[in-house]
């Protein structure tokens, strides 16, 4: 995984790498157990099939890896995920903690226990455990971790990067009885190391280091896209940096002396032990940029530098403790490596902690890449390939694409055209989100980026690095700018008593689906990459365009949007619909009604709402108020019932009724007994305009029980 490109105001200049010899060893004897083992998908590094085969790794050799574990309830999940991020729904801005997710969503202690013992039973020493349960790490010889997880770990050469690497040469396999807990394995391979791609001038266009600033300044980006009339600052936000190098306070705060500005002193956050700061690598600048530009964006946010290894499982922890440490309400990363390179077992234990991050209301932002639609082109699989970046193919962050910025000589916006080398295309590992939606959008992938703002090193920016000033401009500038918006917004909602910004891009897309679209949004329409032309409303080089900030700030709190045609928009309206959370709320429920036991198994996760089934006169109800907007064509109440009853015959003794404000909508008895859960629908299309109170009433006469359970229920209005 590398930053994206620090491009500075010239020609991008490739690095060259030198290859380095590997040992060879004799064979490992590697034989997995006599058990019943399943193949882990996804968990082959792609270089292994287009690089050179040198040899065995040394069966002594020590290799780290990371087991990342299933997260649980996963449709609910998926259900909270959109209603936590749509205003008008009860779980709107309910953001939950980590113990929260973790107790809902995670994985449970039992399922690290079992991958834990099975560790410790092939040798592995296990070093910890996130605090979320969804990452065990651990490390052994390679002879242990080959036994443990069926492979042969071999010494590769990569032509391409002319750099030597080890690899398992099939797909890592775990007992049978552990497949149902475990996501993946990362670390069996150290190919996907993230380079540092910060670009040098060359000999056309000298742009070397300076002892004066010629960028763009804070006050120009500012004044462009009206960061500088939000009324905000960042004060009491905090923001992390996603780094694999390091940084000096000295350099930053010569940045902040050139410019006047000042906030909170950035600290350091290490993951892994990982330790930058006294000797910063390569990557120096992409640190010093990202912290420099969020400094200019929202000047009083708090700065974390996340630093990590620069590794899978490095990044892996960095995103798990991000989430478990919940100090930020946004996260900025300027790191990636193009889809078709990367194990996608790590893209997925990655997305997992996006997930929570959305769970808990972190925004996240991230470069699109600097090689257009073709982001692999320094990389393994080359320019022939179309690919975009992860992380900003993620669903449950904002990938953020590059403009050329030209600002006038009053420092406010002049025009916008797309970077020929912006990132985007199409994912070829995530499906498209349900909020991935509006003129320009089309297929079934996830479609990247989602909105984009300066990053052509022709408009770069004034940073200083390493004791120098240089211009420099790639997405790398693009997200951490995105990312200092956010802290403004995040600050003006906490003002408003409103939830932060959260997940982004679906309320970002709702914003461009509507009329104010063009108001909040600098639509990009000139310009391409390779593949892709920027135009009228969504394009896979800018995406939605960059921030009118003012005008989005007014919008996003609730003023100045118009809902699409009609008044409505598409939503589902009920809350905490799967009874997931384990209690009623928002329902009122009769007790003992929100039931997780094994008696009567739910319809998806482990919760339900049973109602009746003790055999004697009994009744039982469940409601919940939701506002259906005036202008919904339609307006279905879904729910799965299974009917379970002890009586016979066809007369109906035990009854269900549905109301809406107390007419009856269906009632279903004793007669509708079956033996697994059908699905019923009903039309409240009638109620728009209106508060409505939905009712479950369950009525039991004095003998032989009748058990109405329902699960997963749902209001979806378009």
């Amino acid at each position: 995984m590398r930053p994206r490109s620090l491009a500075l105001a010239a020609a991008i200049a490739v690095l060259p790498l030198t290859a380095v010899s590997l040992g060879v060893s004799t064979a490992q004897a590697a034989t997995p157990n006599a058990t019943p083992r399943v193949a882990l998908p996804n968990t082959v590094n792609p270089a292994v099939a287009h690089s050179e085969k040198k040899g065995d790794v040394p069966a002594a050799q020590q290799i780290a890896v990371s087991v990342s574990l299933k997260l649980r309830n996963t449709d609910a999940l998926d259900r909270f995920l959109t209603a936590v991020a749509t205003p008008g729904t009860p779980e709107y801005g309910h953001y939950l903690t980590p113990e929260q997710f973790t107790a809902q969503f995670g994985p449970t202690q039992a399922a690290v226990d079992q991958v834990r013992t099975y560790l410790a039973q092939q040798g592995l020493t296990v070093t910890d455990v996130s605090a979320n349960r969804q990452v065990v790490n651990a490390h052994g010889t390679a002879a242990q971790v080959s036994q443990a997880f069926g492979t042969h770990e071999s010494s590769y050469l990569d032509p391409q990067l002319q750099r030597a690497f080890f690899a398992n040469d099939a797909a890592a396999s775990i007992p049978s009885d552990l497949a149902a807990v475990v996501q993946g394995v990362s670390g069996l391979d150290n190919h996907a190391v993230r380079k540092n791609r910060l670009a040098t001038p060359n000999a056309v266009t000298p742009n070397t280091a300076s002892s004066t600033p010629s960028g763009m300044a804070p006050a120009q980006y500012t004044g462009a896209y009206n960061l500088n009339r939000t009324g905000a600052d960042g004060t009491g936000t905090t923001v992390a940096l996603w780094e694999f190098d390091g940084y000096k306070s000295s350099n930053l705060t010569t940045y902040d002396s050139q410019y006047g500005l000042s906030g909170p002193a950035v600290s350091t956050v290490s993951v892994d032990g990982a330790s930058y700061d006294s000797a910063p690598g390569q990557g120096q600048g992409e640190v010093e940029l990202d912290s420099e530009i969020v400094r200019g964006a929202a000047p009083k946010a708090t700065q974390l530098v996340y630093e990590a290894p620069n590794s899978d499982q490095g990044e892996i922890d960095m995103a798990n403790k991000i989430v478990t440490d919940n100090r930020v309400s946004v996260v900025s990363i300027s790191w990636g490596s193009c889809e078709p390179d990367t194990t996608a077992s790590s893209m997925t234990a990655v997305d997992n902690a996006f997930k929570q991050a959305a769970a808990q209301g972190i925004s996240i932002f991230s470069a699109s890449g600097d090689d257009g639609s073709r982001d692999c082109t320094r990389s393994t699989s080359g320019s022939t390939v179309k690919a975009v970046d992860f992380p900003a193919s993620s669903p449950h962050q904002t990938g953020v694409g590059g403009t050329n910025l030209k600002v006038s000589s009053s420092n406010t916006y002049s025009s916008e055209s797309a970077w020929s080398t912006a990132g985007g295309g199409v994912s070829t590992v995530f499906a498209k989100p349900s909020w991935q939606t509006g003129t320009g959008v089309s297929g079934t992938m996830r479609t990247v980026p989602d909105v984009s703002s300066n990053a052509d090193p022709a408009s770069g920016f004034a940073i200083y690095t390493a004791g120098a000033w240089q211009v420099y401009g790639g997405t790398s500038a693009a997200a951490p700018l995105w990312s200092g918006y956010a802290a403004q917004f995040n600050q003006k909602a906490k003002a408003a008593g409103q939830p932060v910004l959260g997940e982004a891009s679906p309320r970002l897309y709702s914003v461009a689906n509507s009329s104010s679209y063009g108001s909040t949004f600098h639509d990009v329409t000139t310009g391409a990459n390779q593949d892709f032309s920027a135009k009228a409303g969504y394009d896979q080089v800018t995406g939605w365009g960059s921030p009118v900030a003012d005008a989005l700030t007014t919008a996003l709190l609730g003023g100045g949007t118009t809902p699409p045609s009609g008044g409505c928009t598409a939503a589902q309206l009920i809350g905490n619909g799967g009874f997931e959370s384990g209690t009623a709320s928002p329902w009122t429920a009769s007790s003992g009604v929100i039931d997780n036991s094994a008696s009567q198994p739910a319809h998806s996760g482990s919760w339900k709402a049973w109602m009746d089934g003790y055999g004697s006169a009994h009744t039982d109800t469940m409601s919940q108020t939701v506002s259906i907007p005036a202008g919904c064509a339609s307006a279905k109440l879904t729910f799965w019932l299974h009917v379970d009853t002890a009586e016979t015959g066809s007369t109906a003794y035990d009854k269900l009724t549905v109301q809406a404000n107390g007419t009856t909508l269906a009632t279903y008895s004793n007669t509708d007994a079956a033996a697994g859960y059908v699905q019923r629908t009903l039309d409240l299309t009638s109620f728009a305009g209106k508060s409505v109170t939905v009712t479950f009433t369950g009525t039991e006469d004095s003998s032989l029980q009748t058990s109405f359970v329902i699960d997963d229920v749902a209001l979806n209005v378009n």
